[in-house]
């Protein structure tokens, strides 16, 4: 219902600003009039058949089930033919012209997007449209909606649920992306810059971020470690060391073959087994570690590797079997699908 009366109010602007109400006007009055003008003249015609027959003519239909036989119907139906035609004409191209103006506009990321419990990223690079793919490819995302805020030209990505906002991250864009009802903000370094300058950026559309709305998730890709501390005190919530992450990988290649290749799997929601961070279920608050973890094997063919503390700020990876789960703990699993617990 909200973004209908968004819509309803948009369109109600669009036909002030194209008059197109006075020309609806003046369709009507030509139809209206020529209608009464065959009556007058075609002696045994309904004003029915008469309007009947305007429409026809307007329209360019031209069933020819009604037409006049006299000179004065016939000079009627010239004028319906000539004026009727032309500003239907007009009418039908204005009314067009608003749904292409506002396509453009949504391509050209000039217009204001009203989604909610969205996801906003900040910035696009050539991992952007990676990005987009993975998020769509995990069920819970699917439809979710997407606003994107990036410095280029036009749309990125041909997607009826991404919305793209033109510009620098700014107050004024974040507000145009509505991010007081975001769930998730994701920064993106820029590639145009040095890595240096990349996070220096980073941190500020961070900073950004979190001045509107503190209450938002926001996600930080940064370049250099040595720069995390500083993001941290732009209060992200979670920072991805772009370079840090693939030396690692790199290293664990180099130790263990192959082993890369599930870590992969595990964090592309396109194949294979994925992780998911579940809610305890309510059966198993108060059991160990370990007989939530044989349970749920047994059961659902989940696997549990870790668990996120109560006070949502830790994880611990294959806890002690003894550790006991509490209702505010939140599972680290391993499945073919996001689990129903």
């Amino acid at each position: 219902m909200y973004f209908f009366h968004i819509f309803l109010k948009q369109f109600v602007e669009h036909v002030r600003r194209e008059r197109i109400l006075e020309i609806f006007l003046i369709v009507t009055l030509v139809m209206l009039s020529g209608s009464m003008g065959l009556v007058f003249f075609e002696k045994d015609m309904r004003f029915t058949d008469a309007l009947w027959w305007a429409v026809v003519t307007m329209t360019t239909v031209g069933y020819g089930d009604i037409s006049p036989a006299t000179a004065g119907g016939r000079v009627i139906g010239m004028v319906v033919m000539i004026s009727g035609i032309g500003f239907l004409g007009i009418l039908t191209a204005s009314i067009a012209s608003i749904f292409v103006e506002n396509r453009f506009l949504e391509n050209r990321g000039m217009k204001r997007t009203h989604v909610k419990d969205h996801f906003i990223i900040c910035g696009w690079n050539f991992r952007g449209d990676r990005i987009v793919s993975e998020l769509r490819a995990d069920p819970k995302c699917e439809d979710i909606p997407i606003a994107v805020i990036a410095d280029i030209m036009e749309k990125p990505i041909d997607d009826p649920q991404l919305f793209f906002i033109r510009g620098e991250v700014s107050t004024e864009t974040l507000q145009k992306a509505n991010i007081d009802d975001a769930r998730v903000a994701i920064v993106l370094s820029d590639d145009r810059m040095d890595a240096y300058a990349q996070d220096a950026k980073t941190i500020l559309t961070t900073l950004t971020i979190e001045s509107v709305n503190p209450d938002v998730y926001t996600c930080v890709e940064l370049m250099d470690e040595r720069n995390a501390p500083h993001c941290r005190r732009a209060r992200a919530d979670e920072i991805i060391v772009a370079g840090e992450l693939s030396t690692n990988l790199l290293v664990q290649a180099a130790l263990d073959h192959g082993i890369t290749r599930m870590i992969t799997e595990l964090v592309s929601n396109h194949y294979g087994e994925d992780l998911y961070k579940v809610k305890v279920p309510q059966h198993l608050v108060g059991k160990t570690f370990f007989q939530a973890m044989c349970e749920l094997k047994e059961q659902n063919d989940v696997l549990c590797m870790g668990l996120e503390s109560r006070s949502g700020q830790k994880f611990i990876a294959n806890p002690g079997k003894d550790h006991r789960l509490a209702d505010e703990d939140r599972l680290i699993v391993i499945a073919s699908e996001r689990p129903e617990l």
